[in-house]
């Protein structure tokens, strides 16, 4: 019999999970209603998956009385960041297990909440992390953990977002810190929890510094840049910043045709007033078992994509992925693709960056060799169809340890949450401390420092 599913948080990212439950995974899994508080949302899935038509629609305030009535066995997450937390404890309170995109929530008091709920009522909890699946980082981590450049002492991160990608973070709710902890944890989320993962150790002391030093009111004064319009939405001539929701089907059903029923404007000028969200971030992370972390965050990059190196006591990995190597306005299938790691961007790279992904092994005295990566078919380099497989079927044996519980999603998160902390006091944050929980692996010794 299929498990029962509710989806709260019927917005853009909903749709990965609702086409899994429609398509491959139909055996496994039941749709028995969304819940969003803007009714056009709810019922634009709704209506676009025949099999979704007697979905119940609700509103989020009859979250519990939806898992009661329709015998829910998990809800899907897919909310506002800052309404993560509610969703989950108030899911797990009604008797369903959770499922939630990352970020887990977006700091220490909600964190703390949702582990309280969880021993409360003994229920799961599962954060989605598909960049762990992705063929090239699951490459990476096989390197690490066959121990060829031997015990991890440093690992230099650096991920960049492009004019297009990355903007879009500073038009849309993520640029009110308020609702997503800020890129330190609505995106850099995913880049901890690769770390994490990949070195098989915990965060323990975070000092970070940054701000926002190119979107916003000020910086484009300064540059003495025009002022946009306050919405990408117009006609006439557009600004290579803007956004037009009309450019794309889907942003244009989602939310300009929503707008009537809560205001929510999804196409703001990225050069307003009162952004809060940082676009430049910078940390060095102590990890619990010794290695450190330096750690570097752009979103107004020419391109977009991520380095990563990881020193060994007995040699060193690198791994360069280019996901985009120069911004495309719109790409060939006339969408306009804001994500070029969510779908595969078919347009020939013009200069002379191109796109690709490289992991290049070097062990002490030895020429360096380049490591095969599997081609990855899908959403966010292959990662988003196996790690839906774990999600609806169940894990298999995975001597990678990619399937992720709550407890990754905490740890993912305590970056983040310290980073800013540390951002606003400027001093380095104890991680266990400042959470208030413990978030150590047991296999995994604590190094003084």
């Amino acid at each position: 019999m299929p498990t029962r599913y509710a989806l709260i948080g019927s917005g853009h990212r909903a749709q990965m999970y609702l086409d899994a439950i429609a398509g491959p995974h139909a055996a496994d899994a039941e749709l028995v209603a969304l819940l969003d508080v803007n009714p056009t949302r709810r019922e634009f899935h709704r209506d676009r998956v025949p099999a979704f038509a007697d979905v119940v629609l609700a509103g989020p305030e009859q979250l519990e009385a939806v898992i009661r009535e329709q015998q829910v066995d998990r809800v899907i997450v897919t909310s506002v960041d800052r309404l993560h937390a509610e969703h989950v404890v108030r899911s797990l309170e009604a008797g369903a297990d959770v499922i939630v995109e990352k970020p887990l929530t977006i700091d220490a008091p909600s964190a703390r909440a949702i582990q309280d709920a969880i021993d409360r009522t003994g229920r799961s909890v599962v954060v989605t992390f598909n960049y762990r699946y992705s063929p090239r980082n699951s490459a990476l981590k096989q390197v690490i953990a066959s121990g060829e450049i031997g015990d991890v002492v440093s690992v230099n991160f650096e991920w960049v977002l492009d004019t297009q990608h990355g903007a879009d973070y500073f038009r849309r709710w993520h640029r009110d810190k308020t609702n997503s902890g800020g890129l330190f944890i609505h995106k850099a989320a995913h880049h901890f929890d690769l770390v994490n993962w990949w070195i098989a150790d915990t965060p323990a002391r975070v000092y970070a510094r940054g701000g926002l030093r190119f979107y916003g009111q000020e910086n484009a004064n300064a540059r003495g840049q025009a002022p946009l319009p306050e919405r990408g939405t117009h006609d006439g001539a557009h600004d290579p910043f803007e956004l037009d929701l009309r450019s794309d089907d889907r942003l244009e059903a989602l939310y300009l045709e929503a707008e009537q029923h809560d205001g929510y404007q999804r196409d703001r000028s990225v050069f307003d007033a009162g952004i809060t969200a940082e676009d430049n971030l910078t940390a060095i992370v102590d990890y619990a078992g010794g290695p450190i972390l330096t750690y570097a965050l752009n979103a107004h990059s020419p391109w977009e994509g991520y380095r990563v190196s990881v020193n060994g006591t007995q040699g060193r990995a690198e791994l360069e992925v280019i996901e985009r190597a120069e911004v495309i306005a719109k790409d060939e299938d006339g969408q306009a693709h804001l994500d070029p790691s969510a779908v595969a961007v078919s347009t020939a790279d013009a200069g002379v960056r191109e796109r690709g992904e490289r992991l290049v092994v070097q062990k002490h005295f030895e020429p360096a060799r380049q490591v095969e990566i599997p081609e990855g078919v899908g959403g966010h380099g292959g990662g988003d169809a196996l790690l839906l497989r774990d999600v609806f079927v169940g894990p298999t044996q995975d001597e990678l340890g990619r399937p992720s519980d709550h407890r990754d999603g905490l740890r993912a998160i305590s970056v983040g949450i310290c980073g800013n902390e540390s951002l606003a006091t400027g001093l380095p944050v104890d991680v266990t401390e400042f959470l208030g929980l413990d978030l150590a692996r047991p296999d995994v010794a604590t190094v003084a420092r």
